[in-house]
This record gives C-alpha cells, structure tokens and sequence, in this order.
C-alpha cells in the first residue's frame, strides 16, 4: 500500500477508542436521568460541526429538547415504543432538515459562494438537506460517543406532529431523533449481528 504525503497522515486512532465510539457502543434504550449542562452539549455541537457535507452546505439544525415541558410534547408525537425512552433520557436532539439551508451558503462557501444559487425551492434543496442533514446527526452519534456519552437514535415518531410543535413557522423538517446521556443496560437487546465484508463490499 502506498503511503500517503507525510503532511496528510495521522495515526490511526487507539483500538480502545474504536471500541468506545463503535465495537462496544449500543443504542441505548434505558438512561440515567440525571440532566446534562449546556456546555456539554455545545461541546458536542463544537465537535461534530466539523463533519463534511456537500459544499459545506450544514443543512442540519438541532434541537435539544431538555425541558419536561418539551420531552412530554416530543413523546406525545412517538410511537409507543418510544415514549418512555424519551421522557427518562436528559436529552432527545430533534435532528431537523432547514430547507432554506442556501441562503447561508455563500458565507459557509466561501471558494465558490453562487455554487447552489437557484437551488432554494426545488426538489434539488430537498434532496440535498435529507442526505446531508442525515449525515450530520450520524457525526453527531460519533461525537457523543466520543465524549463518553451515549445515543439512542430514533425514527419512530409522527414528523408533522413534531414539526408543528417545534418548527411552526419555519422551514426546518425533522428527519429522525437521538436521545442522549448515559444509558444503562436496562431493556439492552443483545447486541445484532452485521452483514460480513464479502455480503456487504464491492471492490471495482
């Protein structure tokens, strides 16, 4: 194998740290309840920011539903099965999609600020703030492991009910939920098997 410029290559990462962010992490389904402060959660955001997406566009907006105001409103609009994982964790993060995510574009690009001009209203927006915001609450998982935290994603919740009690009158739509904090093993399903290399990998 190749080696790669020495300006660009970085040692990999410690095995303990591989396990903590994925060999051993697992979705949480049970969470100590014991309320997480805000710095912890900006230094969460500061962290996963940095994550790419397509021309720099961050289409992602967060939400942090801390308040038993707020948990009770995002578990009246869950599925069943997801109620109470929601008003015990310290933390649900409604992972929104802003479809007018271009109109910050030309300061968040600044190498080619008219790249996505025209884009603002068409299905081409849409498209681009589903995958892209997608790829951001999956940094967002990353970064939380990262800082020794728990997630528990989820997307078993009525999307027009939630975007009607925390986006009215704005562009924002959710995309999926991550509760956060520290899990316990309380309703842990064994851990599931994964598709092997040979069933999932395509060397062209």
């Amino acid at each position: 194998m190749s080696e790669p410029p020495a300006a660009t290559r970085h040692a990999p990462l410690a095995p303990a740290v591989l396990d903590q962010i994925f060999r051993d992490a697992r979705t949480r389904n049970a969470w100590d309840p014991k309320p997480l402060p805000e710095s912890v959660l900006r230094e969460l955001y500061d962290l996963m920011k940095w994550g790419p997406t397509l021309a720099n566009s961050a289409p992602a907006r967060f939400m942090f539903v801390t308040s038993d105001e707020g948990r009770q409103k995002l578990s009246a609009a869950a599925f069943d099965g997801n109620k109470a994982k929601i008003l015990q964790a310290p933390v649900t993060v409604i992972v929104g999609q802003d479809l007018d995510f271009a109109d910050h574009h030309p300061r968040l690009f600044p190498a080619a600020p008219g790249l996505l001009a025209g884009v603002k209203g068409t299905p081409a927006a849409e498209a681009i703030a589903a995958q892209n915001s997608s790829l951001q609450g999956a940094y967002l998982i990353v970064a939380a492991r990262s800082l020794g935290l728990d997630a528990g994603p989820m997307a078993g919740f009525d999307k027009a009910a939630v975007d009607a009690a925390f986006f009215a009158g704005t562009r924002i739509k959710s995309n999926f939920i991550v509760s956060l904090g520290y899990g316990t093993d309380e309703h842990l399903y064994p851990r599931g098997p994964r598709l092997a290399f040979e069933e999932a990998v395509t060397i062209v």
